[in-house]
């Protein structure tokens, strides 16, 4: 498990570390801004302080973690997440205030079984990938690893939470890609995904469709389903340039922006530091995304290239989802902003995530090979 002649820390990606410290900077200003209104910003970062604190202990202890543990860790964290989900579908709450059970409540803590679902599976995916590489087409494995990965996503849909299951969706698609799945599946998959849609969309709930028909149609029902979108459209349009200043926001301060510290901080964000403020943040997130493919083209085993595309992939979409229905680009979800919304859970899982990146970029030498020399398998499939 710790073998530091296994690990070489000269390879650490400081570049990737910073990137992610100054997101987390970001955030708690954000975040404070987005709550000081109603008077709540020591409470809210209070618990965003303690996540990253904890997420950068986690950081710090993968540095003298061998990757191949993490690949004995895999199906373990896969059973207690399938626990986690399974106690929230009985035991959860969360239904009355966000029409979901996704939340389990121990005690004073909640948390989102679903996040710590997110890092479970695309270890276990990974690991499935590299096993059953050299008979990833064949049609036994593929049904294998949909019934391995397919039920946590089922469980995550009954609470309902069907933007999380999206998350889940995009990064095991990226995951699977770049295992070289033949064409000829993904193709299938599009048509499924076409023939699907309509009768996906008469399953949804009507507060659901309203977001759907709000995003085809963003002056739909400003006063009511549309209301989240339109007032977070006017306060990015308000910050102009250089942003009205640091809690100066109108929309944010009398509090015009619901949710404004989760799901459309990015709002605030834009309002009060302008689209200078946005570009600082974008180029941070592509030093991030940038740095992880890195990481994953130089790491030498199938498993950890895996992770990195996963880890990548996850955040990517987190972040074009969140930022695009802010802007009205994509149809409102409640998918939360890395590094920046306010939420324990989100930030702890974000932060171990980077943790097993980063875990991966000091390795020295894998200890599992795969039967293909690493140098066969490029970054992406051919």
């Amino acid at each position: 498990m710790f073998n530091r002649s296994k690990k070489d820390f000269s390879k650490f990606d400081w570049l990737l570390s910073l990137a992610v410290l100054a997101l987390c900077l970001v955030g708690f200003v954000v975040v404070f801004s987005a709550t000081a209104s109603r008077g709540g910003q020591w409470h809210a970062l209070k618990s965003q302080f303690a996540a990253t604190a904890l997420g950068l202990a986690f950081i710090i202890a993968f540095q003298f973690v061998d990757s191949d543990f993490l690949k004995k860790l895999a199906f373990p964290a896969y059973g207690v997440a399938v626990l986690l989900l399974l106690a929230t579908m009985l035991f959860g709450i969360g239904e009355d205030a966000w029409g979901a059970r996704s939340w389990l409540k121990l005690g004073p803590i909640s948390f989102q079984p679903a996040e710590f679902t997110k890092i479970a599976i695309m270890m276990s995916l990974a690991l499935l990938l590299e096993r059953y590489h050299y008979r990833m087409n064949k049609i036994t494995t593929l049904l294998l690893i949909a019934g391995i990965i397919g039920f946590p996503i089922l469980l995550i849909l009954k609470q309902p939470d069907f933007g999380t299951a999206a998350v889940f969706l995009f990064f095991i698609a990226l995951m699977v890609y770049y295992a070289q799945i033949h064409w000829g599946y993904i193709l299938a998959a599009v048509v499924f995904v076409i023939i699907a849609a309509p009768v996906f969309y008469q399953h949804l709930s009507p507060m659901q469709q309203d977001r759907i028909l709000n995003f085809l149609n963003p002056m739909r029902d400003i006063m009511n389903s549309g209301y989240q979108t339109y007032q977070g459209l006017i306060a990015i349009g308000s910050g102009k340039l250089f942003g009205k200043g640091f809690l100066q926001g109108t929309q944010t301060q009398f509090g015009f922006i619901p949710e404004r510290d989760t799901d459309f901080i990015f709002a605030v964000l834009a309002e009060e530091f302008g689209f200078i403020g946005c570009l600082i943040l974008l180029v941070l997130y592509a030093v991030v995304l940038v740095r992880i493919l890195f990481i994953a083209k130089k790491a030498k085993d199938l498993f950890s290239r895996s992770l990195c595309i996963g880890v990548a992939s996850m955040l990517f979409i987190h972040i074009f989802e969140n930022i695009g229905m802010t802007v009205g680009l994509m149809p409102l979800t409640g998918i939360p902003l890395p590094f920046l919304s306010n939420g324990g859970t989100f930030q702890l899982i974000n932060m171990v995530s980077i943790g097993l990146v980063l875990c991966i970029s000091t390795q020295r030498v894998p200890l599992d090979f795969a039967a293909e020399p690493p140098s066969s398998l490029p970054l992406l499939p051919r």
